[in-house]
């Protein structure tokens, strides 16, 4: 893998960069069990990856027409932003050594993730991370997210670099099929969800962590 050809990197950041995931999904359960309202465990899982328009419409679809999503993605976001924009995220394994290696090389890195622009920074910052990155494309920013490409391909247009010569790194699946029809070369680290073997398909690379990248780039 050393010799891969590529000119650039693109992170998406929650559940790859930072151990984010499991932390939004405790407290959306708080959020189900302080307003009476069951936690769908299969239903949340299936939101990993998109943005604010696509994990309503997943909600909604969901749980059906009695479901009050706009007072449980208040109390859940309201509980969120008191975690996310005063505490540190742990970051995930080898994703430092990984961002030493790319900055260490010249190679422009930025994100690509379905986070509010304001959040984004913030957890990055807080994280200690945000000094690697030469751009970050969020969801606000593109009319649809993943797993539709846009976002990957604002990131690469950020960049100057075409995406088919930009790593891309995503967790989730349909963190994949946004990457993958934006037609990087993309890793996927597994995060809460295993990828399906629809993804699988796909042909991407799937490994346990970004240390194992690491190992293969540097």
């Amino acid at each position: 893998m050393k010799d891969l050809n590529f000119e650039a990197a693109i992170f998406d950041m929650d559940g790859l960069l930072l151990d984010t995931e499991r932390v939004c999904m405790k407290i959306f359960s708080q959020a189900c069990e302080t307003l009476q309202v069951p936690f769908k465990k299969d239903i949340y899982l299936s939101i990993i990856g998109c943005n604010a328009a696509g994990i309503e419409k997943i909600f909604r679809a969901g749980y059906g027409d009695d479901f009050d999503y706009p007072a449980v993605n208040r109390e859940w976001r309201e509980r969120y932003q008191n975690v996310v924009m005063h505490e540190a995220i742990p970051v995930k394994e080898g994703v430092v050594q990984l961002l030493n290696w790319l900055k260490g090389n010249d190679i422009p890195i930025a994100v690509a993730t379905s986070t509010q622009r304001n959040v984004a920074e913030r957890k990055l910052e807080l994280a200690g991370l945000n000094h690697y990155f030469d751009h970050i494309s969020t969801g606000c920013e593109v009319e649809q997210g993943k797993p539709h490409p846009e976002i990957y391909l604002l990131a690469a247009k950020r960049l100057n670099i075409a995406p088919d010569k930009c790593l891309a790194f995503e967790d989730s699946n349909n963190g994949v099929r946004s990457a993958v029809a934006a037609n990087t070369i993309t890793y996927q680290i597994p995060d809460l969800v295993e990828p399906c073997q629809e993804v699988l398909a796909l042909g991407h690379k799937v490994r346990s962590s970004l240390n194992s990248v690491y190992q293969e780039l540097a």
